[in-house]
């Protein structure tokens, strides 16, 4: 089983984040939901909150989101949201 991810979060006005994750928990519309390397294929309605990313180099990163969508699929994982700023 891989150790990491691809992880980018975007908004329609840039790239945020990208590169490798070792897990995230993120605010889906409907409660968390927590993604590790490997993870079947899923998708949610982002809900409003803070999005915890843990990269590979291990500093744990926070962006507050709001709105959007999430994929995961192929070990790799797209946060689309409508608003993401730094925490």
């Amino acid at each position: 089983m891989a150790s990491a991810m691809r992880l980018k979060v975007v908004t329609p006005e840039e790239v945020v984040f990208e590169g490798d994750a070792r897990s995230l928990v993120a605010p889906a519309w409907d409660g968390w939901v927590g993604i590790l390397p490997g993870h079947a294929p899923f998708l949610t309605l982002m809900g409003e909150g803070p999005l915890s990313v843990e990269p590979e180099s291990g500093d744990r990163r926070e962006f507050q989101v709001g709105g959007g969508v999430m994929k995961v699929e192929s070990n790799e994982v797209t946060v689309l949201a409508d608003r993401v700023e730094s925490g």
